[in-house]
């Protein structure tokens, strides 16, 4: 531990410029913020943090931010994954826990950071947990882009996978009252050492064929941790995704 038996516990949200549905939206205007202060800022909320950060490869993202406090460290531009971009500046951190903020994610509910570090902080032979919601809407099971998670009985993931998981055999279950599907919600808590050491892992088979980089952990025999969320969050994926948290944000679903 750094100090005592107290955790040093940093949250780092990686942030990028680029992305292929909608360039520079971390720090696209929401509320008269950049979306990723909303995110910052609800983290610091979390009690459990000793700190946040946000790690970025783009000067454009560090002036932005620079007017709120938000503080910032540079990484290599050559990045593949955000857990990479977390990892280098996790390796320059004195801390014992890192959590993965995503940046997209200005909804993001302090006390589900709090949820998800708390595995790590009851079990020590638990390097790595994330969330998980009931999944009511239809439209949601056989959507790619809705990432579905099964767990064992001791709720650990035992496969994340974009495809309707489980498979229901027999007929009469209803989705609505039935939590039968669990949509993976992208908030991670890792051990410091346990993230460097995942960082040098080669991706592996099922994670090259979902594209879910998750998949790593558990094929290397790892356990992870998965929290039931108490709400879904609203993450930022195309301009129209920015609308509807403006919405939510005027409407008072924020905490």
């Amino acid at each position: 531990m750094s100090s005592g038996d107290t955790p040093r516990i940093v949250a780092i949200i990686p942030a990028r410029f680029a992305s292929e549905r909608f360039p520079g939206k971390v720090i696209a205007p929401l509320a008269g913020k950049p979306l990723v202060v909303h995110t910052y800022e609800r983290a610091c909320r979390a009690k459990k943090l000793s700190e946040v950060i946000v790690a970025t490869d783009d000067d454009r993202i560090v002036e932005a931010l620079r007017p709120y406090g938000v503080r910032t460290m540079m990484t290599r531009n050559d990045h593949l994954t955000g857990t990479d971009r977390i990892a280098e500046v996790a390796a320059r951190l004195d801390a014992d826990i890192i959590v993965n903020v995503q940046a997209d994610e200005p909804l993001v509910d302090p006390d589900l950071i709090d949820a998800v570090i708390q595995p790590l902080l009851d079990d020590p032979t638990v390097p790595m947990s994330t969330a998980r919601h009931p999944i009511r809407e239809t439209g949601l099971i056989n959507d790619p882009n809705c990432v579905k998670v099964v767990c064992d009985m001791h709720g650990h993931a035992l496969y994340f996978s974009r495809s309707p998981i489980p498979f229901i055999r027999a007929v009469g279950h209803d989705i609505r009252r039935e939590n039968l599907y669990w949509q993976h919600i992208g908030l991670y808590v890792f051990r410091r050492d346990f993230l460097l050491r995942f960082a040098q892992m080669k991706p592996t088979p099922l994670e090259q064929l979902e594209k879910l980089e998750q998949l790593r952990v558990i094929e290397n025999g790892y356990v992870i941790a998965v929290v039931e969320a108490g709400a879904q969050t609203i993450g930022v994926d195309t301009p129209e995704d920015l609308v509807r948290a403006e919405a939510a944000l005027a409407a008072g679903r924020h905490g």
